[in-house]
């Protein structure tokens, strides 16, 4: 069983390679990389080309360019991680273990933050524990998805935020998800760059604002200001 690991991207060279690295040995075991750049002014796309299997070319916003990585993929499974995230060299196989036999059709990773405070420690926690009673994951959570499965629900859905919250329900309808218990290791730059309470708080807000109904083009808005 083929894994197609789809990363979106805008103007990471200075992260791509740590996350590239360690996903040469699961290309050794037969998954494919596929980069999508949503036009980055900066050379990522030169940095990563000898790193992955294809490098898409699509218009920003994540849920287009995943979508696009998903078009030209060629395995049964989708793997969706973001381009600051760093995963276990074993996590292919994790993948592969819940999803040959076809009982789990999606699922994600338990995370953990980059950073060493305790408060990131606890972020961590919070979203671990939100994700599993919620049964809707974020996409720094590396979700996975059968290529049957993703197909059925329409692919991400074209919005410019919230793609991960919403597409995690329409995968709940189908099934509960399965959610792999070794962490993977998301950048906490956002946090550490805003504020810890000022991200948490807005990322709260945003969620609960969607759940209200504000359109996610107003929230794009909101997360850019």
């Amino acid at each position: 069983m083929r894994i197609s690991i789809i990363i979106p991207v805008v103007n990471e060279s200075a992260q791509i390679l740590k996350t590239l690295l360690p996903l040469q040995v699961m290309r050794q075991r037969g998954a494919e990389i596929i980069l999508v750049d949503g036009g980055s002014s900066d050379n990522t796309p030169d940095i990563a080309r000898q790193y992955v299997d294809a490098v898409v070319v699509s218009p920003r916003g994540r849920a287009r360019q995943m979508n696009a990585g998903a078009r030209v993929a060629t395995g049964e499974v989708f793997w969706f991680l973001h381009a600051d995230t760093l995963v276990p060299d074993n996590a292919d196989v994790l993948i592969r273990e819940k999803t040959q036999t076809g009982a789990f059709l999606w699922g994600w990773f338990q995370v953990s933050l980059s950073g060493t405070g305790l408060s990131f420690q606890l972020i961590g926690f919070m979203m671990n524990l939100r994700s599993r009673l919620s049964a809707i994951a974020t996409g720094d959570q590396g979700i996975y998805i059968g290529k049957q499965t993703f197909i059925t629900v329409g692919g991400y859905p074209d919005i410019l935020l919230m793609e991960d919250i919403e597409i995690s329900k329409r995968l709940s309808k189908i099934q509960r998800p399965f959610v792999i218990h070794h962490k993977i290791v998301t950048s906490s730059r956002r946090w550490e760059k805003n504020g810890v309470l000022r991200t948490v708080f807005l990322m709260w807000l945003l969620r609960l604002a969607y759940f209200l109904g504000v359109s996610p083009s107003k929230l794009r808005e909101w997360y850019e200001s």
